[in-house]
């Protein structure tokens, strides 16, 4: 079997930043799979799932309702690695593009206090397995180390 793209990246490199993971067309509409990656790969720690699943739950709500964005989200979710997440919008960006949002993003969940949206039986499969503080420390860590000051090796992929 061809190798996919993802596993193509050299995770030995690869910074904690905002990348283009891949662009497909589907039914003449562009969309844009970003990297969100909070964790350098194999050298950090990787986030636990009680944390990650709160920034699941608090950013895809933030993201399909924002006011610009929330009608071309399509997906915010976890990677199975857990050292990140994949954004997909319906529109060509590059990463550049998506920053702005990724700074207001990191900086209402650094933020947020009170209960995580859609964290009850009724709602979630698993809402017990939430943790918004480290939710709130790792997203501050991500928008102060990261995006306040972003360079171009964190918007681009290695080689």
């Amino acid at each position: 079997m061809k190798p996919i793209a993802s596993f193509t990246i050299n995770h030995e490199t690869l910074l904690p930043g905002v990348y283009v993971s891949r662009k497909d067309l589907v039914n003449g509409q562009t969309v844009t799979t970003f990297d969100i990656r909070m964790t350098a790969p194999n050298r950090e720690p990787v986030m636990n799932t009680a944390e990650v699943h709160t920034i699941e739950h608090l950013a895809a709500t933030f993201l399909r309702n924002h006011p610009v964005y929330g009608s071309r989200v399509l997906y915010f979710g976890p990677m199975g690695c857990r050292t990140g997440f994949y954004l997909l919008l319906a529109e060509d960006a590059d990463s550049k593009d998506v920053v702005p949002l990724m700074k207001e993003l990191f900086a209402f969940m650094a933020d947020y206090e009170g209960a995580v949206p859609g964290a009850d039986a009724r709602s979630c499969g698993n809402y017990l397995d939430m943790n918004l503080p480290m939710a709130r420390l790792l997203s501050r860590r991500f928008l102060n180390e990261v995006l306040e000051h972003i360079s171009e090796e964190r918007l681009v992929y290695p080689n």
